[in-house]
């Protein structure tokens, strides 16, 4: 009897050992792993996620820019609030501080050094003859690396800036969110570059994307949530620019060979991700396809309660309501002695997914948000609080 009852514990036993070993170490450990408690968010990227960078250094998005959510100007290209706004809300954070923005800025919860405009290679041209931002990803990388080790000597002199510099240790907690590459695509277009000029800079352009990530690391950084690149070929101001034959244009309405290349890019960037996992044995790293979302939100936008995707909400004139003369708050005339504001908002901006001809709403942000927090969209397919853990 004694030697039945043995037999018996030893087989659960190896049942419980098999099972375990079969688990990823992560869950193996973990049966129900904690969701993530992220005490700030350090952001880079363009105008996707650019709280006020570029408006702090050429001057404020006028409105009505930021008039749905804000009711002023925000610094934000957009009616409201950008996708980082939504995450930033998510574990109950502030909205993230553009680090060029020094008034009134808290940064104990994290900074936004994104600008719009921004490119991962740093461009040729100046921010006037091209509108191309000067601060790209490296010079973003710097800004980010003076700010880590400055934060904590300026934190120790006063305890005023206890209150408004993030803690040492809150650099290895934070959540790093990158989201840029759009323009360092229409750049090529719009210096005349052929489709496969662009499609063969890529690589040194994710080159480059790859020592920023390796460098942030370095600086501590361990939870990453990257963002590829949405689908350029749907905007107005590719579609109006950019020349395309009726033939390359798809169901949606969108120019082809600028989707093209933009998979293309997010397939390389994709494989970028999978060698940083390899290379940053520390590093939780998801990668979050937000291409596929709001390529949904442009194909199908009255299954999603949205009209008009591929017209600008805000600006005057043309097929696509975009000029890049007269943007969006911009361009005045004089009517009968009253002036009259011809880059004007729509009616109703909660039903349009374009805002300004290259950004969206605030509305179709929180759509892509609501689409992408729960990991339907990422690789590993793990929602937005879990980003913090590795073998999920």
């Amino acid at each position: 009897m004694e030697s039945h009852c043995l037999n018996h514990v030893m087989t659960i036993i190896f049942a419980a050992l098999t099972v375990s070993l079969l688990l990823p170490p992560c869950l193996a450990t973990q049966p129900n792993p904690s969701p993530c408690k992220f005490p700030a968010i350090f952001n880079f990227g363009d105008s996707n996620s650019d709280t006020g960078g570029l408006s702090a250094v050429y001057g404020q998005a006028p409105l009505p820019h930021g008039e749905t959510f804000f009711h002023k100007a925000s610094g934000r290209y957009c009616d409201g609030r950008l996708v980082i706004d939504f995450i930033a809300e998510s574990f109950g954070l502030p909205y993230l501080s553009a680090y060029l923005d020094a008034i009134g800025s808290n940064f104990s919860h994290g900074a936004n050094f994104a600008t719009a405009g921004s490119t991962v290679r740093p461009q040729n041209t100046t921010f006037r003859q091209t509108g191309y931002s000067p601060i790209s990803l490296d010079v973003q990388y710097n800004e980010f690396y003076d700010f880590h080790s400055r934060s904590q000597t300026v934190r120790s002199k006063d305890e005023v800036f206890k209150k408004l510099l993030p803690k040492a240790e809150v650099f290895s907690e934070a959540l790093y969110t990158i989201d840029i590459g759009q323009n360092d695509l229409t750049a090529g277009y719009f210096l005349n570059m052929t489709i496969s000029e662009v499609k063969a800079y890529v690589p040194d352009v994710l080159d480059q994307f790859k020592k920023i990530v390796e460098n942030i690391y370095g600086q501590g950084g361990r939870y990453f949530w990257i963002h590829n690149t949405g689908p350029v070929g749907c905007l107005p101001y590719v579609l109006e620019r950019l020349p395309y034959t009726a033939a390359e244009v798809d169901k949606a309405g969108c120019a082809s060979p600028y989707n093209e290349v933009a998979k293309f890019f997010n397939q390389a960037l994709k494989e970028v991700v999978v060698q940083l996992r390899k290379e940053l044995s520390l590093a939780a790293i998801t990668y979050v396809d937000v291409y596929s979302a709001k390529y949904s939100i442009i194909s199908e936008p009255k299954k999603h309660g949205f009209e008009q995707p591929l017209v600008a909400c805000c600006g005057h004139g043309g097929k696509y309501n975009y000029n890049q003369n007269i943007g969006c708050g911009w361009g005045k005339i004089k009517v009968k002695g009253k002036e009259i504001l011809l880059g004007k908002s729509c009616e109703n901006p909660s039903v349009w997914v374009n805002w300004d001809g290259i950004h969206f709403t605030e509305a179709a942000n929180k759509w892509v948000y609501d689409q992408i927090v729960n990991g339907a969209f990422s690789d590993p397919p793990i929602p937005l609080n879990m980003a913090c853990h590795r073998n999920i």
